[in-house]
């Protein structure tokens, strides 16, 4: 320990290096529930590459897992320490070094907010698409680590259609500049696509170019009300096969839209079974989403409610970013499950999860990305109960291999982490483990980048 420190001192200044264990304590674990963390020997805050450099080399000097860290609102445990790691946090390097409205791109470090970056293309008349629920506080960095996704993905994409290149600290100290700056480009392999969503571990981004597009118009919303959670999900199907492209389309099961009224008293109607958010940013989203309205109606939707103006909208996706805090609150602790399937089974998803609430006996509220089929189940139970939080821990597995048997992913955008690696090890096989592991050890051959991680 005092070897460590006193090598990581020769290239970092004193207020980089934290070492009071009440302050690295709190920078063990992300927000996931049931994943092991361990106690880090000390924790880093860089505000260059060189000293991130500087870091990498000494670890590999001395043999000492790196554990890479943004805003730890990750929900999968990937930024979880390990026993006597060095703890690198990248929240300092928060600089946004570029925008260029030509070239459509931002150049930024990876402790800039997703917020902050929004708004700062906002202001030149472009837009930054990815938006994850956290986008306040998280981290362009870890958005790029766990390949986040978003609100507006169904028809902009998620986090890895944005990035462009990165520059990334290897895990012996050198400097690896992949991808491009450019419009197009297909030299060699696509190592930058590699990195989006190795959960910091393969290297250390230190830089990022990434995509902008133009502003879109102000998008008006549109909820609707069903009976049933299949009848909204025949909606989805019906909006997605008619060849609608909306710039968002959310589903709140009925537990959720309660879970919101009792937490902010949102007056959304809790005689809803499934409540249906369709949002459009086109020229004339009226017209679309009257379109939409009357697909709504003919998949058996009880009410259609399209607002009238983007502060009406604005209240109805509140109630939706609203959604997993809401839940939160419904029991001492909860565990969010991030599974995607095929558009077509969305509504077997829901069924199937419905059915395994009451199997175990627990309150299982489920928002979703409806237009990308990925659900997030959020099992709501009291952490203090150790039978309730055996069933809560089973029924997550439940739920992960009824996507898996419904053709679908175990994550579509909160990663592996901790909490999902033997699920990674049945949806990838022998061989795509045995392949992954030979592309860590390729850039990592002392494992000492995250480890315990992914596999």
């Amino acid at each position: 320990m005092s070897d460590l420190l006193e090598r990581l001192r020769t290239g970092l200044p004193a207020e980089a290096l934290i070492t009071d264990p009440d302050v690295t304590a709190s920078y063990a674990h992300d927000m996931a529930s049931f994943c092991e963390a361990g106690t880090p020997a000390v924790v880093v805050l860089p505000r260059t590459v060189e000293q991130v450099q500087h870091v990498m080399r000494t670890a590999t000097e001395l043999r000492v897992p790196v554990v890479p860290q943004g805003a730890r609102t990750g929900l999968s445990g990937a930024a979880n320490a390990s026993d006597g790691c060095i703890v690198l946090s990248l929240v300092r390097m928060d600089r946004i070094l570029e925008i260029s409205p030509v070239d459509r791109i931002a150049v930024v470090e990876p402790g800039v907010i997703n917020a902050v970056l929004s708004r700062a293309v906002n202001e030149h008349g472009l837009y930054y698409p990815p938006d994850p629920s956290s986008w306040e506080t998280c981290t362009i960095g870890g958005n790029i680590g766990t390949a986040s996704g978003g609100l507006c993905c169904v028809k902009y994409g998620v986090t890895a259609e944005y990035v462009l290149g990165l520059d990334v600290v290897l895990a012996d100290g050198r400097l690896l500049t992949t991808g491009r700056r450019t419009a197009k480009g297909v030299a060699g392999y696509d190592l930058t696509r590699l990195f989006v969503g190795s959960e910091g571990s393969l290297g250390i981004v230190v830089k990022a170019v990434l995509a902008l597009k133009p502003q879109p118009p102000q998008q008006l919303v549109l909820a609707a009300e069903f009976p049933s959670a299949a009848a909204a999900c025949d909606a989805v199907c019906r909006i997605m096969e008619r060849g609608h492209t909306p710039s968002l389309l959310e589903l709140m099961d009925r537990t959720t839209v309660r879970a919101v009224n009792q937490l902010a008293s949102m007056g959304l109607p809790e005689t809803t079974e499934a409540l249906l958010l369709c949002a459009f940013d086109t020229p004339d989203p009226a017209a679309d989403l009257a379109a939409v309205g009357a697909l709504c109606t003919a998949a058996g939707a009880t009410e259609v409610v399209p607002a009238d103006n983007s502060a009406e909208s604005e209240l109805l996706l509140q109630a939706r970013r609203m959604s997993l805090t809401a839940l939160e609150a419904v029991k001492s602790a909860t565990m969010i499950d991030d599974v995607c399937v095929p558009r077509s089974r969305l509504g077997e998803m829901l069924a199937g999860t419905a059915a395994i609430a009451e199997r175990y006996d627990l309150t299982i509220g489920v928002c979703s990305h409806a237009g990308d089929g990925n659900t997030h189940p959020v099992v709501c139970f009291d952490h203090t109960d150790p039978d309730e939080s055996r069933r809560a821990r089973e029924s997550f597995d439940a739920i992960m291999a009824l996507g898996l048997e419904l053709g679908g992913t175990i994550t579509g955008e909160h990663g592996v982490g901790v909490l999902k690696k033997e699920w990674l090890a049945r949806e990838l096989g022998e061989t795509g483990i045995e392949l992954q592991r030979g592309i860590k050890a390729a850039f990592d051959p002392l494992g000492l980048l995250n480890p315990g991680k992914l596999f």
